[in-house]
């Protein structure tokens, strides 16, 4: 009997995308075609995170990548640029179903966004497997927003994801703590949904292009990745603001692209708050190795929407790491559990900083760290959960 599979991947953020799901994408198809399995992928050309089209012709050999969306123009407006995301990418979506969803096996949603699934639902061809990817959880973050028309962009959320995963044959959370939540917003079967924790990407790469911009004179705390609303990049801001006086030689950091970026950067008057590009992806494991500590930051009350797909490389590398969470968080209980540090619940500047600073006494990396996070956050536990 012929093992192999033909899959189909759906997801707008796919290669070359630098960051987020883009990136778990890339690195989750690769791995599926190095075993042997036809994959083809449905996505947008790279638009994250700047939301702009940059047009891309990359390929990756053994898999089929079709792209749309060039064409695309994302307001400003984050609740507009989500709508022409989702409504963009599921006409798209339908345009190419037909022809791409051909002889396949398995296909695989990753959400958000979810409408594409919506509307294509009714004419997937009934005998092929349906597995949802959940990386987040719109609803959520939807919860924290007030007014008239957020109440009605939250009341859409819920009825679309509540389709889309219960139509699935198969779903697959990135936590316990988002598999919990969805099954009680969505009336789940717990018999189909399983969790897979992010996995680790990093390829022992050894670089040293860095040096100038993470000076070894200088204590080093870093925030890397998107920066968008689940990581309350002011809140991060006006902390970086508060301990820049208090760390000696401290210098904060952040690598990140995208209109919040911008932002934040024109308005920094604070010469101990720096602001760069995305490193490149060989680069990553140097930015970890030469970070005193990595900060990573939830915002209130979203811990269950979403698990940090960066969290694994961080612990993996073994630098130093301080995430913000909420009490009893998915991470918070993964830390607790593993005797690893430091989360804290709060957002409290003078909270951040106490363990700020209980962490900069420690110099020398942490094995224990890296040893947990590989015995954890492994991309074969979760193809096996696909292909079972």
């Amino acid at each position: 009997m012929n093992n192999k599979k033909k899959i189909l991947i759906v997801s707008p953020f796919f290669y070359p995308e630098p960051i987020s799901t883009g990136k778990f994408n890339t690195d989750f198809v690769r791995s599926l075609s190095e075993k042997g399995h036809e994959v083809t992928v449905l996505c947008f050309h790279p638009f994250y995170p700047s939301w702009k089209s940059k047009k891309s012709n990359e390929q990756i050999e053994g898999v089929t990548i079709i792209r749309g969306g060039n064409s695309l123009i994302y307001p400003k407006k984050i609740i507009l640029r989500r709508l022409v995301l989702e409504v963009g990418f599921a006409f798209f979506v339908l345009k190419k179903l037909r022809k791409a969803q051909k002889n396949k096996d398995i296909i695989i949603p990753v959400f958000p966004p979810s409408f594409a699934f919506y509307l294509l639902f009714p004419f997937l061809n009934r005998t092929i497997r349906k597995i949802g990817m959940i990386h987040d959880l719109q609803e959520i973050y939807s919860s924290n927003k007030k007014g008239f028309i957020h109440t009605i962009v939250k009341y859409g959320i819920h009825k679309i994801e509540k389709k889309c995963f219960n139509a699935c044959d198969k779903l697959i959370f990135l936590s316990n703590e988002m598999k919990e939540e969805a099954e009680k917003l969505y009336q789940l079967d717990p018999i189909k949904s399983t969790v897979q924790y992010p996995f680790i990407t990093l390829k022992n790469n050894k670089t040293n292009q860095l040096s100038s911009i993470l000076k070894p004179e200088h204590r080093n705390i870093v925030y890397s990745g998107a920066l968008g609303e689940k990581q309350n990049p002011r809140g991060l801001y006006d902390f970086f603001n508060y301990a820049s006086d208090a760390i000696e030689n401290g210098v904060f950091h952040f690598f990140s692209q995208g209109e919040v970026f911008n932002q934040l950067k024109a308005e920094n008057k604070n010469p101990k708050i720096l602001f760069h590009n995305l490193v490149p992806k060989d680069n990553l494991e140097e930015l970890y190795q030469k970070s005193d500590v990595q900060i990573l930051p939830q915002l209130a009350n979203t811990s269950c929407g979403s698990l940090p797909s960066k969290l694994p490389n961080i612990l993996a590398s073994g630098s130093k790491i301080l995430v913000i969470t909420d009490k009893n968080s998915e991470i918070e209980k993964l830390f607790s559990r593993n005797h690893l540090h430091t989360a804290i619940n709060s957002w409290e500047p003078e909270v951040i900083l106490e363990a700020l600073q209980h962490l900069l006494i420690s110099t020398s990396k942490d094995p224990h760290q890296i040893k947990v996070a590989s015995k954890i956050f492994t991309i074969d536990s979760l193809i096996q959960e696909i292909l079972n």
